[in-house]
């Protein structure tokens, strides 16, 4: 934190901080209306998508007996590992005291909102008959690892909100006192009705700082439980490639690394959008780029013993699952995967030029991408494994390949999530003007009081 400084000084640093920091949802430009054409139209061919399955049924998908799970599955996986950072950046960095991440943990919990309500979405997509859905609230069984995965999705869904509201408070009412011209009306009385006639006082500060401690220690064990026990779902199951111990960490692991990826690209995106180098800075990316490299480290060494320990061992239904990976018809998926999301990465990101903002960004792009091929090939070939005779036979048995209605959903989920970023920048500022301006030596009371 800086020097305090004079109240003349301060105020007018405060009205550079909030100007900056409000330029996302005052800017409205053509590209501004592009983008949310863009989105609202491919989003509503994916809705056009899920009506047709909904009517014909699950017929009009690559999903069969064998491959029962398929692409939405793969999604569902993905969303949820994406949604894992917020845990990451806005808790555990927080907790530790790690001040480089402040500015970034609004960020990341606008990454890990989309991240999981699209989880939750993709599931209920994946449902022949959605109108059913309440009967996995009202007749779920404990024993059913997928009651667990419904209630660490909705509780993490509630909590990452919540971690998202509460340091807002103080933001919305400051936009409610301090709010420049070129915000709309309506999104000035929604501020008002947000803001929840916050002053500012010392006891209100005290409340907000103590929910958010609650909130960040809660997070934590939810975070690790809503990936695990969606890994749960899968080693829970006796079939070669899944039945594994180590599962867990292994998709902790893995999120850690696709949703670091999505942060950075939408720290780029704004940085560059809304003009906030300033904010988001080279010193952040760095460091992005160096727990970036953390992570894939860890995630590697869980790869190494995934694959190491039962391609020593060889046992038959394990070696033929192996050898579809390493040698068969998913081995360029498979080390495409490997060498480009993850192996060279790390080797670039660790020269200090690739950790710079276009070049973290252009490797975060691979790593993302390869981090959902890697969720396809985790469900896909375990599924397709020949565990009868008639599997082996090639004209009797159809093996799974993604319809254009799988990917019309698919594409629906990307362009939902980004929709929800974008409204949640538009709406309200991408970092939190409160604790910025309080790290800029800015006094609460400067900061609470009204504009003249």
């Amino acid at each position: 934190m800086e020097k305090s400084k004079s109240p003349e000084e301060s105020r007018k640093l405060l009205d550079k901080i909030t100007f900056d920091l409000t330029r996302s949802i005052v800017k409205r430009d053509e590209l501004t209306n592009l983008w949310y054409f863009l989105l609202i139209m491919f989003a509503a061919v994916g809705l056009w998508g899920w009506f047709i399955q909904i009517r014909d049924g699950l017929g009009v998908t690559g999903m069969r007996d064998y491959v029962s799970w398929g692409m939405y599955i793969a999604n569902f996986v993905f969303f949820v590992a994406v949604s894992l950072v917020g845990f990451l950046l806005s808790s555990a960095l927080h907790l530790l005291k790690i001040g480089w991440a402040k500015p970034i943990s609004r960020v990341a919990e606008q990454v890990a909102i989309a991240g999981v309500a699209l989880a939750g979405l993709i599931i209920v997509m994946d449902m022949g008959r959605p109108d059913r859905l309440l009967n996995v609230f009202i007749h779920g069984r404990f024993a059913s690892p997928i009651i667990w995965d419904v209630t660490v999705v909705t509780t993490y869904l509630t909590i990452s909100v919540l971690l998202f509201y509460i340091p807002l408070i103080p933001d919305l009412a400051l936009l409610r006192d301090r709010g420049t011209a070129d915000i709309p009306k309506w999104k000035m009385k929604v501020y008002k009705m947000l803001a929840l006639g916050w002053k500012g006082n010392a006891e209100q500060y005290k409340i907000i700082y103590h929910a958010m401690r609650v909130l960040m220690l809660l997070i934590m064990p939810v975070g690790l439980s809503i990936h695990t026990v969606t890994s749960w779902l899968f080693a829970a199951t006796l079939r070669s490639g899944w039945d594994t111990t180590i599962l867990g960490p292994y998709f902790v692991a893995g999120a850690f690394v696709a949703g670091a990826a999505a942060v950075v690209m939408v720290m780029y995106a704004y940085r560059q959008r809304y003009g906030l180098k300033e904010y988001f800075e080279d010193l952040h990316f760095d460091y992005m780029g160096k727990l970036l490299v953390f992570v894939s480290l860890v995630y590697l060494y869980f790869n190494i013993n995934e694959f190491l320990v039962p391609a020593y061992k060889m046992k038959t239904a394990e070696g033929i699952h192996l050898s579809n990976l390493f040698t068969g018809s998913f081995s360029l998926m498979f080390w495409m995967t490997q060498i480009f999301g993850l192996i060279v990465p790390i080797i670039l990101m660790l020269i200090k030029y690739f950790r710079k903002p276009l070049p973290l960004t252009i490797i975060s792009v691979f790593v993302l991408v390869a981090s959902w091929v890697k969720r396809y090939i985790i469900v896909i070939p375990t599924l397709e494994h020949p565990f009868l005779p008639v599997q082996n036979v090639p004209d009797y048995f159809k093996h799974y390949s993604p319809t254009s209605i799988e990917v019309m959903i698919t594409l629906f989920s990307f362009m939902a999530a980004l929709l929800i970023i974008t409204v949640l920048a538009k709406m309200f500022p991408v970092i939190t003007i409160w604790e910025y301006a309080e790290d800029k030596g800015i006094e609460k009371e400067i900061i609470s009081e009204p504009k003249n």
